[in-house]
This record gives structure tokens, sequence and C-alpha cells, in this order.
């Protein structure tokens, strides 16, 4: 049986995707999937791990593609959804590329640096050798050969610039760099910067042309060269301090990007989305309120406050089915605005508001 969508569907997904980034649709985008399909074959006896890095390097790339080929094949798709995988070797892999120690876990990925060096001796270079570069590669190629176009396979969670440097700089001791040596800390957020775009260029290599689209960790699809960016560790800096060691980085890779959205998460980020807002090449915000934060709170201020500031929302079912509704009494329109449901809302709720804003 397989994955159950045809070409036609595929054609609708790209020219209203294509129409979403463009400003040029008037809906929101809503994503919903189900896992309750049958994929008309046995379940692969190799396991399934969210995390691609608890395979060992002894089970095949073919292998891995198999089994993620039959979970997709599981799912049903709704509103503006579509068929997806990802390359999820955990957050911030980029690290590994670069040297860190890779640690796996059930529920995440762990990077550590190999050995402490101060940051004025660290630096970055491209490794053609490094295991887990070659791995990410050949996992790549595995779902290209796999899902034959039949699923969009989303690039692998790269990480945030200043984020990939803490991995080997450890929090407080780069919350010292950027103190004592901040010449230092942006000469190695630049060879990050080089490394990331070359890591990212070539792994689309491998997925392009084959690949229906572009997308990230987050599961938005896109027609043209996309990316979900991020950077965790401006949670523990001033405003000033983003502007400074953050925010260059952030403009220089939208640049680089076609479209690109920031993952702002958590309350200790808010400081700095007056500096988010006025990032020309920025295209959307994806809010997210982070751990001890209450999930009923809506958060509408802030979310008009982006929406009015000229980006595009990701949302998500952290905020609730409802909040759409909200928005679209204060906004009189959900243009810009994507909804993944991604944890579990009762069905009957998200499909009538697909009838209400996607089918009309």
């Amino acid at each position: 049986m397989g994955i159950l969508f045809g070409k036609d569907r595929w054609l609708k997904i790209k020219e209203t995707h294509r129409a979403w980034w463009a400003g040029q649709l008037e809906r929101p985008l809503i994503v919903y999937r189900t896992e309750d399909g049958d994929p008309g074959r046995p379940e692969p006896k190799t396991p399934f791990h969210f995390f691609m890095g608890n395979y060992d390097f002894s089970i095949s790339a073919d292998a891995i593609a198999d089994r993620w080929h039959w979970e997709v094949s599981k799912q049903r798709f709704y509103g503006d959804a579509f068929p997806m995988t990802w390359l999820n070797f955990g957050p911030g892999v980029a690290a590994a590329f670069m040297g860190a120690k890779v640690t796996p876990a059930e529920w995440t990925t762990w990077f550590h640096p190999p050995r402490e060096l101060p940051i004025t001796e660290l630096h970055f270079e491209y490794d053609a050798d490094n295991p887990w570069w070659l791995r990410v590669q050949e996992v790549a190629r595995a779902f290209v050969k796999r899902f034959e176009g039949d699923a969009q396979i989303g690039m692998t969670d790269l990480g945030g610039n200043l984020d990939m440097l803490s991995t080997f700089r450890p929090a407080e001791r780069l919350l010292l760099d950027l103190i004592d040596h901040p010449e230092d800390v942006k000469r190695c957020l630049w060879e990050a910067h080089e490394l990331w775009h070359r890591y990212y260029t070539e792994l689309n290599a491998i997925l392009q042309p084959v690949n229906p689209g572009y997308s990230a960790w987050d599961g938005t699809f896109c027609p043209e060269m996309y990316y979900m960016l991020q950077c965790d560790f401006c949670y523990m800096i001033s405003p000033e301090m983003f502007d400074e060691f953050v925010r260059p980085e952030l403009e220089a890779t939208c640049r680089r990007l076609t479209y690109s959205m920031y993952h702002l998460d958590g309350i200790g980020q808010l400081p700095h989305v007056p500096s988010l807002l006025s990032l020309e090449r920025l295209d959307g915000i994806q809010w997210v309120m982070g751990e001890g934060e209450p999930r009923k709170k809506d958060w509408l201020d802030l979310l008009l406050r982006i929406r009015g500031g000229g980006k595009k929302l990701w949302l998500s079912s952290l905020l609730g089915i409802q909040i759409l509704d909200r928005l679209a009494d204060r906004l009189g329109s959900l243009k810009g605005c994507v909804y993944h449901v991604t944890e579990g809302e009762p069905k009957e709720k998200v499909l009538a508001a697909i009838k209400k804003y996607v089918k009309g």
C-alpha cells in the first residue's frame, strides 16, 4: 500500500505553500497528521528510534530508511499536511561534525567537547572524514532512495550558531568569553557559520532534486531554501549582547536562505523580540513558551505583536487549536499563520478548524 499521497495532492501542497510564503494566501495553513493508517506490509524488524543516533553504526542506513518509510506509511493527512520525515540526529548535530563527542539517549542526543580548550585556541575546520558527518550523509542517501520523492525529507537539526559554540565552551565559560574574549568568540562564530552553510548545502545536494521541497526539524514545507533558525543560548544574555554576537550571524544566514523562521524558545528570549522583528529578511517566528510556563495561557499579546511586526507565526498544540479563533477575532485574518497539530488534540475540534479556515 505504501504512502497514500498522490502527485495531485503534492502539486496542491506545493502551490498552497508557495502562495503562503509569498504572502498571497489569505488563509492559515493547518497541518494535521494521524498515525492510524495501514502500511500494507509487515512491520520491519529494525526497531524505531526517533533519534537516529541510537542506531548503532552496524545497522545499515537502508534498514533505517525502510523502518522510517513504514512509519510514514501509517500516516494520514488532513488540511495542509503532507508526508514527511527528517534526519533526526539530535539538536545541534553540526557540533558533532566539528568534532564534539556524541552521547545518544532515548529522547535526545547530547554533545560534549572532546577536550576543553580556551576560546583563544579553539578553531573549527571542515572534516570530510568525520564519522557522524559521513553517517548523516549515508542515511540521507538511503532515505532519498527509499522514499523516491513520495515524502518530504527534512534537513537534520544543524543547530544554532552560538549554541554549537557552547558545546565546546559550556555555558558559564562561554558567558565569560563574551566579556573577556569577544573577538575570539566572533571569530569562532564565523568559522562555524561557514561550516553550517557548507553542511546545509552539501546535504541538500543529496536531498535535491528528488525531495519535493525544503523543510527542517519543525516540519514546515517550503518550495525554496528554508530553515528554522535558533539561539537557545541567548536566554542567558542581554539584548545588547544579542545584537553584538547573535544578530549579525542571523542576518547573514537569512540572506543566504530564501526563507527563514526563528525558534523563540522560552520567556528568557522575550527581550530579544524587538531585535528579531527588525530583521528584514527573517520571515517568521515560532513561539514555544518553554518548560514551567502554563500551557493554558494563550500568549495572545505576544502573538499579536509578532504578527503586527510583519512576521509569520508558527503555532502548535502547545497553544491549543482555539488560539486560531482568538487571533482571527483580533487580526481579522489568519493570513501568515501556520498551525501544527503536535500533541493530542480532539480530532473533531481539529477537523472543525480545518473546515472553517482551510476548506472555508
